[in-house]
């Protein structure tokens, strides 16, 4: 084997598990160094924490990989928390507060994919709009109060537990094994990779794109209901002013993860990894007592750096396909 083709083995392993390695080096850092990291409860605590981010990721995922953005997750998950939680006091029933929410979140995909779709609208500018509109409707709709009055059950989704493990979590895991099945195993999936990879090409081979990128808004909306309700769930109320900067920590955690914003590349478990990263870090920032400032500063940074390593990424690959 000559040595440019044991440079490209190598530089394609760390590609491929680049951000495995550094997931295990930040592990054993903070077990190390940070006092509390590795304890049972801080550790269950992480898991809790970074489940409705991970799941707004697994959601964004699709949509990343498509060339498009979601920036409006945060607004979204207090409007659709907020209603699952008042029709979860009106009717006391679990069910019909679930389905409440499932329905607005697909709404809310349903309308986003149509009007991106069918104006040419850049996915940026619509849920940007999104977000001002969901946003005032959350607080329009609960006079800017909290809801409160819900029944254990529906404390359980964000604070139960089945054994030692988090329900959360639990439904976090589920959604992994369908998100990782549906990109990876079905011919959506691969419609995705496509449309993502060169719109163009796909429209060519006879890809429905506008139908393709309907349906991963829908997923993306589905995504984002489950993740609104297990946020309210946490609180056990509905909290109208509640998450803020959420799509900037999803969209982080996908972009770690290895995802493009360019489009046309990423993985369900990269994503899974990137939100562990991001969590990981946001917990070792809180044990060490580090101001909410900085802990900002530090996440812009690191959406920066895997920006920049992407793009420098595309262009090598661009400059060997060339030669």
């Amino acid at each position: 084997m000559d040595k440019a083709s044991l440079n490209n083995k190598v530089i394609g392993f760390i590609r491929k598990n680049g951000i495995f390695f550094i997931l295990i080096v930040i592990f054993l850092l903070s077990a190390l160094f940070v006092d509390g990291f590795f304890s049972r409860v801080n550790l269950t605590n992480v898991l809790r924490q970074i489940t409705v981010v991970t799941i707004l990721a697994l959601g964004a995922t699709f949509v990343i990989i498509l060339g498009h953005i979601n920036v409006a997750y945060g607004s979204e998950i207090a409007l659709i928390g907020c209603v699952a939680c008042s029709v979860m006091v009106a009717t006391q029933s679990l069910f019909v507060a679930l389905i409440a929410a499932i329905m607005l979140g697909l709404l809310i995909g349903a309308l986003n994919g149509y009007i991106i779709t069918k104006f040419g609208i850049p996915a940026f500018i619509m849920t940007l709009a999104v977000t001002t509109v969901a946003r005032g409707s959350v607080l329009l709709y609960t006079n800017a109060n909290p809801i409160i009055g819900m029944n254990k059950s529906f404390a359980f989704i964000g604070q139960g537990y089945i054994g030692f493990i988090p329900f959360s979590v639990l439904i976090l895991l589920a959604l992994f094994v369908f998100a990782l099945i549906l990109l990876n195993k079905t011919v959506f999936g691969r419609h995705i990779y496509a449309v993502g990879g060169n719109e163009n090409a796909a429209i060519a081979s006879g890809i429905r794109t506008k139908r393709i990128v309907l349906k991963a808004f829908l997923l993306d909306g589905f995504m984002t209901a489950v993740a609104g309700v297990i946020f309210m769930s946490r609180m056990n109320s509905g909290q109208p002013a509640a998450g803020v900067s959420y799509e900037f920590d999803a969209i982080t955690a996908v972009v770690v993860g290895g995802t493009s914003l360019s489009g046309g590349s990423g993985t369900i478990v990269g994503t899974i990894i990137g939100a562990v990263i991001v969590g990981i870090i946001n917990n070792i920032l809180n044990l060490s007592n580090v101001n909410t400032y900085w802990q900002q500063i530090a996440k812009g940074l690191i959406i920066l750096v895997a920006v920049i390593a992407d793009v420098v990424n595309k262009r090598a690959s661009s400059r060997r396909v060339s030669k």
